[in-house]
């Protein structure tokens, strides 16, 4: 725990890659297999049961440092992470121990999804009283399901690729997919043999790279294919060995959401890897709304299969007969996707058509009509490209369509987290309805630094009200906001939810009274699918 903890203590003190790469290293070269197989896990991002809320966290952390709400909500804010808060304001520990990570994972962690209310709270505050401070830092990240230390998994798997000696894309493929933190998987992890058992496991997916300025970008002609980009969810689809499984791109089996694909995948040939996108499709795709309903779904009903009936839209196979083709053009792939496609001839799995990408005028006439097609944007793809991992800038790119954007009022803010704590950089945006703001978005991302800075001095003179840690402020900045979609929704005072917001600009140019209306807003709603039950 201790090794672990100066881990992080290392990646969290510098913004330079390559010497948190070094300090990966350090460590994997040094930690028992056990340890190191659980470093894998939390670092790659794998998700750990939350065993309580944050709540809780919080009272017990406040009456074990005898400290009143108010200050210690006050703390909170000035510190910005609760993690910290809770390390900074306990007392010392009395009877530090020294924990290996399984063990602590096994005893301390995972122990406590299993426990009572009462016997939860004995739990923490043992081990708050048995680490260090940065140990103890380290277990409160772990708590709240916060552990961010600016480490992607990519730069994991370079490291363990140096220490293993074999290549990044085959440490990529062996830690994709389901797997334990154990010390034999970690044997696994690192062996110099690749000859690995597939079984059920994904390929890591070959992510595009967003087109900023296609007019000057040299992507279109014949060494160029183009599709639509869909909106669902990326999936793998596996057949082999008899067994179907169904890979999303967060690394989730999701087969049991989508028994319809599953019964589909029956047809295909063993030793059969789809990459595509699930779509809820109804002579042509449906809002992701409508694909929300799925989600999370392990035994939908007959009614949700019957309302809501999803496709695998495919466009590349990267496995073949049991054969690995990643490395195969991409004409090769998809011609071999055709044939398999024509010969299951299944309505649950689909071809993703192929566009014209001749000229720049081409794809952006494309382009322009993708919303008709229920489409976000357009793909473009080298021909001769091979099936890459991760996000390789080159081969694929995307070139979405322009966001829907809305005028709206700034009404409420709260500090941030983190190295925003100080400044309120958390926003929420109102739109008019009937002559009243009503809020309408969250956002938190689009503004500089300088803009923060700006938008923070305004808020803390121009507050109206308080309410714990959101001030209410006069209703005078009107700010730009995009979004990728919209759908009614009954949670929402305006009745709208929006996907994906983000502010785009400040617009100093607009008074208050001249932001959007509810009734102009609605008319960015899609014909067909204002809610997700349109489509039935």
């Amino acid at each position: 725990m201790k090794a672990f903890s100066a881990l992080y203590r290392r990646l969290d003190e510098t913004n330079k890659t390559s010497r948190k790469r070094e300090a990966l290293v350090d460590y994997f070269r040094a930690a028992p297999p056990e340890s190191a197989a659980w470093a894998v896990f939390i670092l790659t991002g794998r998700k750990i049961k939350r065993a309580l809320p944050t709540s809780l966290l919080r009272a017990w952390a406040r009456e074990r440092a005898g400290l009143p709400e108010w200050l210690f909500e006050e703390s909170y804010q000035a510190v910005g992470d609760l993690a910290e808060t809770v390390a900074l304001l306990l007392p010392p520990a009395a009877n530090e121990r020294a924990w290996r990570l399984p063990e602590f994972m096994a005893e301390r962690v995972l122990a406590l999804s299993t426990a009572g209310e009462s016997e939860r709270r004995a739990l923490v505050e043992a081990t708050w009283n048995e680490l260090s401070a940065p140990e103890r830092f380290l277990f409160n990240k772990l708590l709240t399901g916060g552990l961010r230390v600016g480490v992607s998994e990519k730069l994991v798997i370079q490291a363990l690729a140096e220490v293993a000696g074999v290549p990044a894309e085959v440490i990529a493929h062996r830690v994709t997919g389901d797997w334990q933190p154990t010390g034999a998987f970690y044997h696994a992890l690192i062996a110099r043999e690749t000859s690995d058992a597939l079984s059920g496991r994904p390929y890591p997916f070959y992510l595009a790279s967003q087109l900023e300025r296609p007019e000057s970008t040299p992507v279109f002609g014949p060494d160029w294919s183009a599709e639509w980009k869909w909106d669902g969810i990326r999936a793998q689809l596996i057949r082999r060995e008899n067994r179907t499984t169904l890979w999303s791109r967060g690394e989730e089996m999701v087969t049991p959401a989508f028994p319809e694909l599953e019964a589909a995948a029956e047809a295909l040939p063993n030793g059969c890897v789809l990459d595509g996108e699930v779509l809820v499709w109804n002579n042509g795709p449906l809002p992701f709304g409508a694909l929300q309903r799925r989600l999370g779904r392990k035994n939908p009903g007959k009614t949700l299969l019957r309302d809501a009936p999803v496709i695998l839209m495919a466009y590349d196979l990267l496995e073949y007969l049991g054969a690995d083709i990643r490395e195969q053009p991409l004409a090769v792939r998809r011609e071999r996707l055709r044939a398999v496609l024509s010969a299951v001839a299944s309505d649950r799995l689909l071809l993703s058509p192929a566009l014209p990408a001749e000229s720049f005028a081409a794809v952006a006439a494309l382009r322009a009509k993708a919303a008709a097609h229920g489409a976000e944007g357009v793909m473009l793809k080298r021909v001769r490209s091979p099936y890459r991992v991760g996000r390789v800038r080159g081969d694929w790119w995307k070139w979405k369509v322009d966001p829907m954007t809305v005028d709206a009022v700034l009404l409420y803010a709260q500090r941030g987290h983190g190295r925003r704590a100080g400044l309120y950089t958390d926003y929420s945006f109102g739109i008019w309805k009937n002559g009243e703001l009503v809020p309408f978005a969250k956002a938190y991302s689009g503004l500089t630094d300088a803009e923060i800075r700006e938008v923070d001095a305004f808020i803390r003179t121009h507050t109206v009200e308080a309410f714990g840690p959101v001030r209410t402020v006069e209703p005078r900045l009107v700010f730009e906001l995009g979004f990728e979609g919209i759908r009614r929704s009954t949670r929402h005072k305006s009745g709208l939810a929006v996907r994906f917001p983000r502010i785009l600009r400040r617009r100093t140019d607009k008074r208050p009274e001249e932001a959007d209306t509810l009734e102009r807003v609605l008319a960015l709603l899609p014909e067909a699918g204002s809610d997700p039950e349109a489509g039935r």
